[in-house]
């Protein structure tokens, strides 16, 4: 077994390259996985999902200017290098060893239940081959990113509600891993912040790049405030209450503000807060949240080979975890030196 740290928890979280780090990231991975690497029992792991961008995304120039814009919004929002495996999946290519050898332990059924997968041949309800369109990329995403999981032993896995089952398949490949070849993979367990839920994007949906839906976070304060007044809202007049639960201004809110926050502006809902107010509370809350972090992402875009080093410095962590690793796993299936 390769060393591990029994007193500590392996955290593990990455984000997509496939567009500008949005308040979505900055809510669901980066704030609150900055915040776990702070405490004694954690060891994190925090990555940028580059290969992972190619399901969605096509464009070079996009994967190679979003890796960079999201390396630098991890730095900016306060992560410390040195006390966290920092790294891009690309330099680590143990990875992508383990994808393969999950992919001939991983059940077709288990991949077919995929909730990506399903939306996507919803889509296609009507065309002669359901099919049509899907890759194999986006049909073997949930093994990459078991492999993304399992590489490094990790025990928690930060992620909102939507992913979970990627979670679950997670633990179901590691078990029948462990089941033919020994109990050498960590089994992990997803952490879910109930609370914050899924961040909506203006037009109400989840926010993703996907959707082309996103408020990004480094974008000036006249920018910002003009999408956050661009967010659908229903039509209810000024004085007529409001429902919280049913409103993307103030599930953004909600992810943001803290507690006394958070139930100043429930009331103001109860009491008929207007739509331009609730839009204008919004703007102040993560214009004083963002403030700083606006300011640091801009000092630190300016020095490329600062986040180059930081990177390449994290990947030589990260392959020294990931080495003793693929060497037990090699062994375990059978592949090693004749002797």
């Amino acid at each position: 077994m390769s060393e591990k740290n029994q007193n500590k928890k392996r955290v593990l979280t990455g984000i997509t390259t496939s567009g500008i780090p949005h308040l979505g990231n900055l809510s669901g991975a980066v704030l609150p996985a900055i915040e776990a690497s702070k405490k004694n029992n954690v060891s994190s792991f925090l990555f940028l999902a580059d290969y992972h961008s190619l399901i969605k995304n096509i464009n070079p120039e996009l994967t190679h200017s979003s890796s960079f814009e999201i390396a630098a919004c991890w730095l900016a929002c306060g992560l410390d290098p040195e006390q966290v495996t920092f790294y891009r999946q690309s330099d680590v290519p143990h990875i992508f060893e383990l994808t393969w050898i999950l992919n001939c332990l991983a059940a077709k059924g288990l991949m077919n239940r995929a909730h990506a997968y399903k939306a996507a041949v919803a889509e296609n309800d009507n065309a002669v081959d359901p099919d049509k369109g899907i890759t194999m990329g986006l049909y073997n995403y949930p093994i990459l990113m078991a492999a993304d999981i399992l590489m490094f032993k990790a025990d928690i896995v930060p992620v909102g509600q939507d992913q979970k089952q990627h979670i679950e398949m997670t633990r179901d490949i590691a078990l029948r891993f462990n089941h033919h070849y020994g109990d050498i993979l960590s089994v992990p367990e997803a952490m879910i912040d109930e609370k914050k839920g899924i961040i909506p994007g203006s037009d109400g949906r989840k926010m993703s790049k996907s959707y082309n839906n996103t408020i990004p976070i480094f974008d000036t304060s006249k920018k910002l405030k003009k999408l956050i007044m661009k967010i659908k809202t229903n039509s209810l007049e000024p004085g007529v209450p409001k429902d919280p639960n049913e409103c993307s201004v103030f599930k953004i809110f909600q992810a943001f503000g803290n507690e006394d926050e958070v139930l100043n502006l429930n009331k103001k809902y109860e009491n008929g807060i207007a739509w331009g107010e609730a839009k204008e509370e919004l703007f102040n809350l993560l214009e004083e949240k963002i403030k700083p972090f606006r300011s640091e992402y801009e000092k630190i875009t300016q020095d490329k080979s600062y986040i180059e080093k930081t990177l390449k410095e994290g990947a030589q962590k990260a392959l020294n975890i990931s080495t003793p690793v693929i060497e037990e796993i090699r062994k375990a299936i059978g592949i090693k030196e004749f002797k």
